[in-house]
């Protein structure tokens, strides 16, 4: 089962206590994923909203999305690494070595025996920014999200469509979708901010 918290296209979040509590019941394993907002939990106001991540299995977020490092960097917990380990472990006698089993071997946690560098740089950007201004950097976002919300909801022609929680911001003309394609091109077409849109029962917004 994967739970997601803040979801790709309204940054919605999963009730993932209540879903924590029927996996337990029913022995599935659950698998959170935080790709975009899981950079936000280095803040500790914003924790509340992975109530219940104690009862994952698996948890990941992508510090390329929101924590400064460049693409591709994604971070994957693992409540029991044997699991993994036992489905992708392939270790025939030349790929042996006398230290075998004194530290953990990346090369069983997934199918590729071979990966390159990425926690390097994720390192670096934690090493050069520190927690304090990591956090900056992500409560500045969400306060200009907060902003846009403000402007938006205090002009008569837009609405938000989703609550906003993180540094993202769903809006729309009031009105039909076409109005809001038609929008949408237009901005895009001027060449300064990019949007991209979604659709949530059929509702087109941006």
């Amino acid at each position: 089962v994967v739970a997601t918290l803040g979801t790709t296209s309204s940054c919605a979040f999963d009730a993932l206590d209540e879903i924590g509590d029927v996996c337990g019941e029913h022995g599935a394993w659950l698998h959170v994923d935080a790709a975009y907002a899981g950079s936000a939990f280095i803040c500790p106001e914003y924790r509340y909203l992975m109530k219940g991540v104690e009862k994952a299995d698996s948890f990941n977020f992508n510090p390329h999305k929101w924590l400064l490092v460049n693409f591709d960097c994604s971070a994957l917990w693992l409540k029991q690494p044997r699991w993994i380990v036992d489905a992708f472990n392939v270790d025939p006698l030349y790929l042996k070595y006398d230290q075998q089993g004194s530290a953990p071997d990346y090369r069983h946690w997934q199918i590729p025996l071979g990966r390159r560098f990425r926690s390097l740089k994720l390192w670096f950007v934690l090493r050069l920014f520190g927690v304090e201004n990591l956090q900056k950097f992500i409560r500045k976002h969400i306060a200009l999200a907060h902003l846009f919300e403000k402007l938006c909801s205090s002009d008569e022609r837009f609405e938000i469509f989703e609550e906003v929680t993180m540094g993202l911001v769903c809006f729309r003309l009031k009105g039909d979708n076409d109005i809001n394609e038609a929008l949408l091109r237009r901005i895009n077409g001027r060449g300064k901010i990019h949007l991209v849109p979604s659709k949530i029962d059929d509702v087109y917004f941006l």
